[in-house]
C-alpha cells in the first residue's frame, strides 16, 4: 500500500510540474479599442480565437480614461489611487501621487514581479510600440523587450512568436501591444473609417501570428488574452461618456471555459488576477484591488 501511495504521490507531482512547465499566456493589447469599435469592425481572426472562450464588451477603464493609467492597472491590479500613475506624463523620477506600495527600486509590483517570485523559470516578454508604456513597469522582471519606432508592429509579432517558440518548455508570458489602433482614432476620430481599418490590419497580424502558433503545435497550449485600455469619442478621451468607459475584455485557452458574451462586472483592474491564477501564483501584493472574475475557469 505505501508503494502504491508513493508511487501516486510521484505520479500527481510529475504531472503537476508537467502543467506547470506548459503554462503560457499571450496578452494582445490593442490601445484605444473600443467597444464600439469592436462591434463595427470585422475581425474574424479574433473571433475565432475568442469563439472558445469568454468575451466581455462591458469591461470598465479605471479613471482616467487614459492610456497610461490603464495599462499600468492592467499589470498591477490596481487603479491609480493605489500604483499612483495618473497621466501619461509620469515617470519613475517626476510624479505627485506616490504608490502605496513599492519594490526595491521604487516601482508598483506587477504581475511580472509576482510570476518571477513565485513560478520557477518562467520567462516574461514585453512587446511594445508607444515608449512611455513600459515607463512604470521594472524591466528586471522582464526577460525579453522589444520596442517599435513610429507605430510599426509587425516585426515585434514576429519577435513574439520567436519567443515562444525558443520557451515553448517553460512557463511563459509575452505581452504584445500596439499603439496604431489609438492614434487612428486620435488622428481621424473613433468609428471614422480609418480608425475601424486599424483595427481590421490588427486582426489581420494576429490571425497571422495564431497561424503559426498552429503550425508550430503551440496554439492548444496557449491562453490568449485580448485588452485594451479605453474606447474614444471624436478625436480624443479621457472622459466618462459610454464610448470611451466601455472596452472589450476576452479570454481564452485550455483552462477556460466556454461561455461566449458575459456580462458581468470586469475591470481592467482584474487582468493580473486573471494571469496569476493561470500560472498558480496564490501570493499576491496586499495593495491589489482587482477581483478574480467568477466562472471563468474550469
Amino acid at each position: 500500500m505505501k508503494i502504491i501511495l508513493s508511487l501516486t504521490l510521484i505520479f500527481l507531482c510529475t504531472v503537476a510540474q508537467a502543467q506547470n512547465k506548459s503554462t503560457r499566456v499571450l496578452v494582445f493589447g490593442l490601445d484605444g479599442f473600443s467597444a464600439e469599435g469592436f462591434k463595427k469592425a470585422k475581425h474574424p481572426n479574433l473571433d475565432r480565437m475568442i469563439a472558445d472562450g469568454a468575451l466581455s464588451l462591458t469591461t470598465r477603464p479605471v479613471m482616467p480614461s487614459v492610456t497610461l493609467p490603464n495599462w499600468t492597472s492592467h499589470f498591477t491590479g490596481s487603479g491609480p489611487e493605489e500604483h499612483g500613475i495618473t497621466n501619461n506624463a509620469w515617470t519613475l523620477a517626476t510624479h505627485e501621487l506616490l504608490s502605496v506600495e513599492t519594490d526595491k527600486d521604487g516601482y508598483y509590483p506587477s504581475i511580472f514581479k509576482v510570476l518571477k517570485e513565485q513560478i520557477k523559470d518562467v520567462k516574461t516578454a514585453y512587446y511594445y510600440n508607444w515608449k512611455e508604456l513600459i515607463y512604470p513597469i521594472n524591466k528586471n522582471y522582464l526577460d525579453e523587450i522589444s520596442f517599435g519606432e513610429n507605430d510599426t508592429y509587425l516585426e515585434n509579432y514576429n519577435k513574439a512568436f520567436d519567443f515562444l517558440v525558443k520557451n515553448q518548455n517553460y512557463p511563459t508570458l509575452a505581452f504584445l501591444y500596439s499603439v496604431h489602433t489609438d492614434h487612428a482614432g486620435h488622428g481621424f476620430g473613433w468609428m471614422g473609417p480609418e480608425y475601424i481599418t486599424a483595427i481590421e490590419q490588427a486582426d489581420m497580424a494576429i490571425g497571422e501570428l495564431l497561424e503559426k502558433l498552429k503550425k508550430a503545435g503551440l496554439y492548444d497550449s496557449t491562453h490568449f488574452l485580448l485588452i485594451t485600455d479605453h474606447g474614444g469619442k471624436n478625436k480624443g478621451h479621457g472622459g466618462v461618456s459610454m464610448v470611451e468607459m466601455e472596452v472589450p475584455w476576452a479570454i481564452t485557452g485550455p483552462k477556460v471555459k466556454k461561455i461566449g458574451l458575459f456580462t458581468e462586472y470586469n475591470s481592467n483592474k482584474n487582468t493580473s488576477l486573471v494571469i496569476a491564477d493561470i500560472f498558480g501564483a496564490k501570493k499576491l501584493p496586499n495593495s491589489w484591488t482587482g477581483q478574480l472574475p467568477k466562472g471563468l475557469f474550469k
